[in-house]
This record gives structure tokens, C-alpha cells and sequence, in this order.
């Protein structure tokens, strides 16, 4: 397994919609598990191919505290939602900086396995957010576009500025 690069906002490759996964090969599960090595290691909950500027419906995530129950998700889509939630949000792409959204509390995702095989999920809670979340940036989307323009603005210009200091 290998640790992959996290792409940053306001990087234009997080912009960029995912094509669907044609054939769940050896590679795929290769990238799922590299994904969530770097998921683990970043630390974080989920995180999607978009992230580290591999365009292609692939997310993992894991909200379990031990990191041993992740669920990997390709071509993932909602098939149905249910209520209504606020959750505050982080994001690996947007590190250090936490703001609340609001998204369906409940989903109902189909899917296809690492196997090749579909399935379908039903979450709630914060699975449910995350895998919104991650499913968001299959989309060329990202938690900053649910807040304020302003405070958008000024989360890019802060990131922009640590990444001028890193080099």
C-alpha cells in the first residue's frame, strides 16, 4: 500500500467531476486501499479518488473509532434520502478549518464493492454525512460551497498563504 497526496482548495483539480468505473479491476482495489492508508494516516473519516487526483466514483470512508470497519463505495448514488441534519464539516482538502452543513440525515446509497459487486447501504448519522460529503467531491464539490462566499473567500486566501509558507 502507498500513501497518496491530498490535493488543497483551491487547487482546480478538486473542480473536476469523476468518471464512472467501468470495470472493477486489481487496480481499483489497489487505489481503495492506498486510499484509505492515506485516510488513516491524514487522520480522517473518508475521502474520495477526486482528492488525490484520481478522477474516477471511488470513495472510502471509516468512522469507526478503531479504523477497522471501512467501506468502500464505487459508482456510488443516492437512491433515497430522509430528514434533515446540520453537521459541522471538515475536510482533508480544507484542512483546519470546521463549518456546519446541512444535508439529509438519512440515505439510502447503492453502490458497487471492491469485489465488483453491488450492494446498497442505508446510513444515518455522521456515515451519512460523511458519505455525502465524500460522494460531493465526486461532483467537483466541496463543503466551502454550502458557506458564505465571504467566508469562502477567506478560507482560500488563508490556505492559499500556509501553502506559500510550505513551499
Amino acid at each position: 500500500m502507498a500513501r497518496l497526496s491530498i490535493l488543497e482548495f483551491p487547487d482546480p483539480r478538486l473542480r473536476k467531476i469523476a468518471s464512472p468505473i467501468t470495470d472493477v479491476t486489481g487496480k481499483i482495489a489497489t487505489l481503495a486501499d492506498d486510499m484509505l492508508e492515506t485516510m488513516y494516516a491524514a487522520p480522517g473519516i473518508g475521502l474520495a479518488a477526486s482528492q488525490v487526483n484520481v478522477h474516477q466514483r471511488l470513495i472510502v470512508v471509516d468512522i469507526s473509532n478503531e479504523k477497522n470497519e471501512p467501506v468502500i463505495l464505487i459508482n456510488p448514488k443516492i437512491i433515497a434520502t430522509e430528514g434533515e441534519r446540520e453537521a459541522e464539516e471538515g475536510c482533508l482538502s480544507v484542512p483546519g478549518f470546521y463549518e456546519p452543513v446541512t444535508r439529509p440525515a438519512r440515505i439510502e446509497v447503492a453502490a458497487i464493492n471492491r469485489d465488483g459487486e453491488p450492494y446498497t447501504l442505508v446510513a444515518e448519522g455522521l456515515l451519512a454525512v460523511c458519505i455525502q460529503h465524500e460522494m460531493d467531491h465526486l461532483e467537483g464539490r466541496l463543503f466551502v460551497d454550502y458557506i458564505s462566499n465571504t467566508k469562502r473567500q477567506m478560507i482560500r486566501k488563508k490556505l492559499i498563504k500556509q501553502q506559500r509558507q510550505r513551499g
